[in-house]
Formats: C-alpha cells, sequence, structure tokens
C-alpha cells in the first residue's frame, strides 16, 4: 500500500476511535416508590418501573437532547395511550416533545471544544424529582433537582401530577419572565420559588450560566428519577 494511503487510512481510524470515544451512555434509574414512563428526543419512550434502568447510547455530535418522565401513563398493545404529564401525542415511543408540566434533563455531546453540556430545566414546570449525574469517576460534576415541588406547588400553579410553569399555566409576557431577577416582573415570585427548591435548575426563560454544567466529550451519565 503507497504511503499516502496508509496516512490516509491511518487518519480514518484515529477519527473514528475519537469519534466512538465521544459517545456517551445516557442511564435513566427509577428509584420512584411508582412506575414512571420516561420519554427521550432522541430515544423514544419505555415503561421504567420501580428499581428498573434504561440506557440510551447517544453517538457523538448529539445536539439538543432531552429525557422527561411522564407520569400516570396508560397504553395499549399498540403503544397508543396518555399521560398525565410530559404526553408526547398519545404514544410510548415519543418522537415530539412532551407536554407541560415535565421536568427535563437536557444535553448536548461534544460539542464546543469536546465537551458535553448538560442541565434540568422547570421551565416547562415540574412533575418527577431528577439528578443528572457524571458517572465513571470524571471530574466533573452534577445537576440535582431532589425536591418534590409537586407537593409544595403554588395553589394557582397546580396540576393533575405536576406543577406548572407560570408562562406555561396563564400565557403572555406578563408571567414569562424574560429578564433577570427584578421587582418589576410580576413572574419573578414564581420563578424564585422553583430556584428556590431547585437552585440547580433553569427556572425561567433567561436563567444565568450557572444552570449549565458541563464534562469531558466522552462521559456517561445517569438520570435518577426520585433520587
Amino acid at each position: 500500500m503507497a504511503p499516502s494511503r496508509v496516512l490516509l487510512v491511518l487518519a480514518l481510524l484515529i477519527l473514528t476511535v475519537a469519534i466512538a470515544t465521544d459517545a456517551a451512555t445516557i442511564t435513566v434509574v427509577n428509584k420512584c416508590s411508582y412506575t414512571v414512563w420516561p420519554g427521550a428526543l432522541p430515544g423514544g419512550g419505555v415503561r421504567l418501573d420501580p428499581g428498573r434502568s434504561w440506557t440510551l447510547n447517544m453517538p457523538a455530535g448529539t445536539a439538543a437532547a432531552r429525557v422527561w418522565p411522564r407520569t400516570g401513563c396508560s397504553f395499549d398493545g399498540s403503544g397508543r395511550g396518555r399521560c398525565i404529564t410530559g404526553d408526547c401525542a398519545g404514544v410510548l415511543a415519543c418522537s415530539v416533545s412532551g407536554e407541560q408540566p415535565a421536568t427535563l434533563a437536557e444535553y448536548t455531546l461534544g460539542q464546543g471544544g469536546g465537551r458535553d453540556f448538560f442541565d434540568l430545566s422547570v421551565v416547562d414546570g415540574f412533575n418527577v424529582p431528577m439528578n443528572f449525574q457524571p458517572v465513571g469517576g470524571a471530574s466533573c460534576r452534577g445537576a440535582s433537582c431532589a425536591a418534590d415541588i409537586t407537593r409544595q406547588c403554588p395553589p394557582e400553579l397546580q396540576v393533575a401530577g405536576g406543577c406548572a410553569s407560570a408562562c406555561g399555566k396563564f400565557g403572555g409576557d406578563t408571567y414569562c419572565c424574560r429578564g433577570q431577577f427584578t421587582d418589576h416582573c410580576p413572574a419573578t415570585n414564581y420563578s424564585r420559588f422553583f430556584k428556590g427548591k431547585c437552585p440547580d435548575a433553569y427556572s425561567y426563560a433567561k436563567d444565568d450560566q450557572t444552570s449549565t454544567f458541563t464534562c469531558p466529550a466522552g462521559t456517561n451519565y445517569q438520570i435518577v428519577l426520585c433520587p
């Protein structure tokens, strides 16, 4: 084989190894006392009974991915049905995002200089406590929202199975706090409520960057429901 061909093959092998190394597994663990039906984009959705786990193998370069727990679901043999929270068009295997309210785990793999970016978000409301943690000895920290906000939800935001965001419940700019915390934003009190219960999580439309977490590309993660 000509030297130039050898170099090309070696370069392709190195690139393939690098891409494979940056891939990640996202393991969803249900520690709740009840069944949860997590949805994922990409990934679909499953039924997850207490104590069971679901592993997603995500390739490097996966962008704008999300996982959210659905509760109060009922599906027939063909995978059609409905969920009280986080429903995604009445199917088990999601191809669209879940409806509010739903606690969100969001992530992008291997972007921006070989880093993974991830967060927990309650911008779309809250239904299940969650942790999003790196595993395997990674030298980076994860996000936690261990509080059960549903039990402490303001009465005006209470909905079946969860706690709605003020924006989702009332709509309009009056309740969609688009700036930083100020006394002039009527939604601020709601934003502070969510932020106080889950300080690691995004809680309003323009939350600050301390709610974003990063790890080296190739890190594996565990999303724990009801940690």
